[in-house]
């Protein structure tokens, strides 16, 4: 490269995954797919970008993402548009748009973008796993979506997790308890934090967010939510608990849980990581939204759904068990001293039979092939030299857990494949 032309580097905020770690990212997907799927939620995939005023009107023109962290901009036929900063509000557009049968239950894997100081598990564009569930206010959907979430938690590795619930109440309810934490606020502002001092007179529940000592010190002594609910609100609230109870679901109630967008009503809930900085702990979270379609134009239609970036569940994991490495890249490496068609046919023979295979280029020495080997994670190399072709046969090594005397061996390399197989497929058991 010309010295004196820039080398370019990922955006701040952004980061590029590379392998092995993005063996992780497949995995951990694929887990995602499998439990939502059980559950009777089907892939759904939506643009990267929207109208802006889907995003505005979805998550609140008042909230700090649309007001200071969305990514917008103007094409060239003038209109506004903004790059997704979170999953629901562009699946309720769906919704609203393609009217499907409901209840309609759907999962997502997305980026997500907002302009915010990076953190932890968290980048300016980081990526989200969702579910949402449109159509049913049944308290056992709620239910439902949350043991979507606990049961990957648990499938993926995590055991240090723990998950804290709330009621919202729904509008008229809630809106009681927001005028009398108004009216407490105005007498207490100047005890408040200076970020909220002004602005908790425009985004009042906003307050209960915030960590810092003086705010929480203040609204603990004002007036608490629970004894705004209605009847049917805590109703439907003590059946969503209840129902987590029955499946062995460890919860506990957090009354200051009221979580950042304007669409919440009702059931809002968010796990946590024991293993991570309790400032940055959280790792997924959601809850139900019964006003969201009719804010984008449809019906009035109750939901609910969850969202977990990966980043920060791939942190939790580290956390717990140090670095957790994940399925190899690959489970055979092929060492070809001969540069052959035989290790191209082989190699393409075991990965129709679905076991992922590596080999080393360019010529390289045996030595070097080998050292490729090892560092390649694999369980087996797979030897093709000038003996072995004159053989018929191939020399299998295994990589991992073998005593010396059973380390490497030769097969016939007529049937080989099957052989290698049926071999993993042994060791596996083991």
């Amino acid at each position: 490269m010309n010295q004196s032309e820039k080398a370019f580097q990922s955006p701040v905020g952004t980061h590029d995954v590379l392998p092995p770690e993005s063996t992780k990212w497949q995995e951990t997907i694929a887990l995602f797919s499998d439990v939502a799927s059980r559950s009777g939620f089907g892939l759904i995939v939506n643009p990267l970008f929207e109208d802006v005023g889907v995003f505005q009107r979805g998550i609140g023109e008042n909230s700090d993402v649309a007001r200071k962290e969305m990514y917008t901009f103007t094409d060239r036929s003038d209109r506004v548009y903004a790059l997704r900063p979170e999953g629901t509000a562009s699946v309720v557009r769906s919704f609203v748009q393609h009217h499907p049968t409901t209840p309609w239950k759907v999962w997502y894997f997305t980026p997500a973008f907002r302009y915010e100081r990076p953190q932890a598990g968290r980048y300016r564009q980081h990526h989200q796993l969702g579910v949402e569930a449109i159509g049913t206010a049944d308290p056992f959907i709620d239910v439902e979506v949350i043991a979507v979430a606990w049961d990957f938690f648990r499938e993926l590795g995590l055991r240090e997790i723990d998950l804290r619930i709330n009621s919202m109440g729904h509008e008229d309810c809630r809106n009681l308890y927001v005028d009398a934490l108004l009216q407490f606020l105005n007498a207490s502002s100047d005890r408040l934090c200076d970020e909220h001092r002004e602005s908790f007179r425009s985004n009042t529940l906003r307050v209960l967010d915030c960590k810092k000592t003086d705010c929480v010190s203040v609204t603990t002594d004002g007036p608490q939510l629970p004894d705004y609910l209605c009847a049917e609100c805590s109703e439907h609230f003590s059946a969503v608990t209840d129902g987590l109870s029955v499946l062995g679901i460890p919860w506990s109630r957090d009354v200051r849980l009221v979580r950042g967008f304007d669409y919440y009503t009702r059931t809002t809930f968010e796990f946590s990581s024991r293993a991570l900085d309790s400032a940055q702990n959280a790792v997924g979270g959601g809850g139900r939204y019964d006003r969201l379609v009719e804010n984008l134009g449809g019906d009035p239609t109750p939901a609910i759904g969850f969202g977990s970036g990966i980043e920060r569940l791939l942190l939790a994991l580290q956390a717990e068990d140090g670095a957790r490495t994940g399925t190899p890249s690959c489970r055979v490496f092929i060492v070809d001293t001969l540069k052959s068609f035989d290790a191209m046919l082989l190699a393409s023979e075991l990965r129709s039979l679905g076991v992922s295979v590596e080999r080393a280029y360019d010529g390289r020495s045996m030595k070097s092939q080998m050292k490729l080997a090892d560092r390649s994670g694999a369980e087996l190399a797979i030897l093709i030299g000038e003996q072995e072709a004159n053989a018929g046969e191939i020399t299998v090594r295994r990589l991992k857990g073998a005593a010396d005397e059973d380390r490497q061996f030769r097969i016939a390399r007529a049937g080989s494949a099957q052989v290698i197989m049926d071999l993993l497929q042994e060791m596996a058991e083991q």
